[in-house]
């Protein structure tokens, strides 16, 4: 079989995913698209009690809401928020039934290579097709082979460690029964108990670090003597919350807010400047270690949101170009790394940014950003309009990306303002720059401010 007549697999049903397997019959392309889920967005249902930051018209693909139209699908209200599971429930699984049997579950990847070519052989690599295995729910496997591979499957399932060296602290694994990597959902009676009346050890400084914050606070105010003890590698300074009433993520400034008022009102305690070193097991607490060998009081939980790092094995016989500190293409890296960005604005991508030297193979959505943060589901989208076309031989249209993003208000990243006594300020990169549209390929904007 020629390569154009075989399928472009599509690792994982979440938004970027399903949006791609979209983009690809509006091309008259065959997707196949691979979750290792029994439904559609698994990832996405993790955190289902999390509100988006952005609206529900900023979270439905164009394409996608091509192919929801005749079914009779309702397009909810643009001017609002969905949370975790709205956005599973009403767009993401109503888009995978479209798609019928071009939506595989119970299907994990476990290994991409071109056909009969480890990742040394030079000769007639380029003409040879993938091969796709997979792990099925039954305990079988699979071999598929496929024109194409877009890998949009996501960070969810590898978050970063306690250890400020990215390594787990030491004892971290240990006390894995007190440690949690995901934003609890309170409403949750058996989650709601294990907080309720505790002292909790929130480790990160980013949005869903805020989310936490305000959750616990929201209970303190209910259940006497909870209490959150905020972990920050960096200090606090005028940028820690975010934009605030500035950011044009209404809803994300206004989380920022909340987190400032949990510590104004005393639900939370700051400590900064704080690099976990060890965990240790205090009776049926916790103590957490810097590695300035602060000691801090005991704790009854940990939350460890420090972001996440893209799962990379089972790509290892594809010739990636990944930038060595991000893990995110090299074209890509200089526009999103948080040591120079300290905002969330990044200038629009496609296909251009997001290849490498195997040709056909793409990481799209939060898993091309490696492990920058700050990923907003348009941008994804753009990057898989453009890569259908190339896929499509449509070049023009590629590199025509037109994309406007908000000013996310999000000064501060895990690098350059990590220093425990660092501020922002309106030099070296602190202030966000306005939205701007352009083309794909045609050089990246001016930007005042200097993000």
């Amino acid at each position: 079989m020629e390569k154009q007549n075989l399928p472009v697999v599509v690792v994982g049903a979440g938004p970027v995913g399903l949006a791609a397997a979209a983009h690809l019959v509006e091309r008259g392309m065959e997707p196949l698209v691979l979750e290792a889920g029994a439904s559609a967005a698994t990832a996405v249902r993790d955190w289902a009690h999390v509100r988006l930051f952005s609206p529900w018209a900023e979270v439905i693909d164009p394409a996608a809401e091509k192919l929801l139209a005749p079914t009779g699908w309702v397009r909810p209200d643009g001017t609002t928020y969905p949370t975790g599971g709205d956005w599973a429930e009403r767009y993401l699984q109503p888009l995978a039934d479209v798609l019928g049997d071009k939506v595989r579950y119970g299907a994990m990847v476990t290994g991409v290579a071109r056909a009969g070519r480890d990742r040394i052989v030079d000769s007639g690599r380029e003409e040879q097709p993938f091969t796709v295995h997979i792990a099925t729910a039954d305990g079988g496997e699979e071999r598929i082979t496929a024109r194409a591979v877009i890998d949009a499957s996501g960070t969810w399932s590898v978050p970063s460690p306690m250890g400020a060296n990215g390594i787990p602290a030491l004892g971290e694994k240990r006390t894995a029964d007190h440690v949690t990597y995901r934003v609890p959902d309170l409403k949750d009676p058996a989650v709601r108990a294990r907080y309720a009346g505790k002292r909790t050890a929130v480790v990160g400084s980013g949005a869903s670090a805020f989310t936490a914050l305000a959750l616990l606070a929201d209970l303190a105010g209910e259940e006497t003597d909870t209490h959150a003890v905020w972990i920050l590698r960096r200090g606090i300074g005028e940028a820690t919350y975010g934009g605030g009433e500035a950011d044009q993520l209404p809803a994300r400034g206004a989380l920022g807010l909340r987190a400032k008022a949990a510590v104004e009102k005393g639900h939370a305690s700051a400590v900064t400047g704080f690099r976990t070193e060890a965990v240790e097991r205090d009776g049926d607490r916790l103590v957490l270690l810097a590695e300035d060998g602060r000691r801090l009081d005991p704790v009854d939980e940990v939350i460890v949101l420090t972001g996440f790092r893209p799962d990379l094995s089972f790509l290892s016989e594809l010739r990636l170009g990944l930038d060595e500190r991000l893990q995110a293409p090299i074209a890509l890296a200089p526009l999103i790394d948080p040591n120079v960005h300290s905002c969330g604005t990044v200038y629009p991508h496609g296909v251009k940014e997001l290849s490498h030297p195997e040709q056909d193979v793409y990481l799209v959505g939060m898993k091309s950003y490696g492990r920058a943060p700050t990923f907003l589901a348009m941008t994804g989208y753009e990057q898989v309009r453009s890569i259908t076309a190339a896929l499509a031989g449509d070049r023009e249209a590629a590199e025509r990306v037109e994309l406007t993003l908000p000013e996310t208000g999000v000064c501060g990243g895990a690098g350059l303002f990590d220093e425990p006594d660092a501020a922002q300020s309106d030099e070296g990169g602190g202030c966000c720059a306005a939205p701007a549209t352009l083309q794909i390929g045609t050089g990246a904007p001016a930007a005042s401010g200097g993000c």
